[in-house]
């Protein structure tokens, strides 16, 4: 039978009801990055299969007091942490979801204010981001700053990033409670940032040839499927986006290489940013061939999931499960608005829109507060 959205599927070690994800989003809601009782009850109103997501994926989650970048994100590192997320899980678990957690380093993406000791952001060389990342005044007021200036990574210090990513992912799994864990590898954060060379100006073994750039990457992620088992494993890639200053001169046979070593590793999943993030799908002066890297994963033995993300809608969605170019699909902002989006996608609507007030920081209002149908409003 042809499959659709509402299909299920296995990926991986995770039984999903369904192939809708809820995508990672920023919230910036975790006060001393301490998952709170309120994410917890964000989470589990898109937990049923039965009308949300078969499969959440976390917001970003820092895995070391340096890899953070943004105020009031949550992180893996310590015992208040964790326990906060083990809420979380429960209250996911206890509606009948699965959730896996995204394992974050910014890298360069950050602000000094943010760090241990007003530490420099790291990066593999030091280039500054023409970005900007969330901090909080004085007055507790949130508001968008420019990254601070990073310094490049000594060589004898990235063993130690491995092994944080390493150790998040065991934190994630065996303490928290997540089904799995996610690699963030896009969006210009520090994975990304090592692969491409807007980013990476090192003359060692980890920048020139794309056999270096890739280098982190494969590393942090055979760490990560040591630390949790392949199964539990997925990685999030964006080859053209030009989120946070990054860009690469030849995308193509850069993702090309790192996705057949991708393959062998035996992933639950793949999860591929097609275009800008939150942009456009096609961009003229970055063309990308999409269907040539899922061909490269499969000739090259991957055979887990395929997950498609940005721009997405109920129509476009369904034609990649069914054509198989997909085996998933990942919807971002739509699942802030809609908690049941999914069960608003089988009955085709109706639809409702995002306050983009109330996206960044904050608390209950434009958080939980979004009506499911059959609800009264807010």
């Amino acid at each position: 039978m042809t499959p659709s959205l509402f299909s299920p599927l296995r990926v991986g070690a995770i039984e999903v009801a369904n192939r809708v994800v809820m995508a990672p989003l920023t919230r910036n809601r975790a006060p001393d990055a301490i998952p709170t009782a309120l994410m917890a009850e964000y989470y589990a109103q898109r937990a049923d299969p039965a009308r949300g997501a078969g499969l959440i994926v976390s917001e970003a989650t820092a895995i070391s007091p340096m890899g953070q970048g943004y105020a009031h994100v949550p992180g893996l590192y310590g015992t208040e942490q964790l326990d906060g997320w083990k809420r979380v899980t429960r209250a996911v678990h206890a509606k009948g979801g699965k959730m896996v957690c995204q394992l974050w380093h910014v890298g360069r993406v950050s602000h000094r204010s943010l760090l241990p000791d007003n530490a420099e952001p790291v990066a593999p060389s030091a280039v500054l981001a023409n970005a900007k990342t969330y901090i909080f005044d004085a007055q507790g007021h949130g508001h968008f700053a420019p990254t601070s200036a990073p310094r490049a990574l000594h060589r004898h210090e990235i063993p130690g990033v491995v092994h944080d990513y390493a150790a998040a992912a065991r934190n994630a799994v065996k303490s928290a409670g997540f089904d799995g864990v996610e690699i963030h590898g896009a969006n210009g954060y520090l994975l990304d940032q090592f692969l491409k060379t807007g980013a990476n100006q090192r003359g060692d073994d980890y920048g020139g040839s794309i056999e270096n750039r890739a280098r982190l990457m494969l590393e942090a992620t055979r760490a990560v499927v040591d630390a949790v088992g392949h199964d539990r494993v997925g990685i999030r890639l964006s080859p053209v986006t030009p989120a946070n200053d990054i860009d690469d001169a030849d995308p193509q046979p850069l993702f090309d290489y790192l996705i057949r070593q991708l393959a062998p590793l035996g992933l639950a999943y793949v999860h591929v940013i097609e275009g800008a993030t939150g942009g456009p799908r096609a961009l003229p002066e970055r063309p990308f061939d999409y269907a040539a890297l899922k061909s490269a994963y499969r000739t090259a033995g991957g055979r887990g999931a395929w997950m498609v993300n940005n721009g997405y809608d109920p129509v476009l969605a369904q034609d990649a499960i069914a054509s198989g170019r997909a085996d998933l699909v990942a919807f971002g902002k739509a699942f802030i608005c809609m908690p049941d989006l999914t069960e608003r996608m089988r009955r085709g609507g109706p639809y409702q829109g995002l306050d983009k007030l109330t996206m960044y920081g904050g608390g209950a209002k434009g958080y939980t507060d979004y009506p499911a149908l059959g609800d009264r409003g807010r």
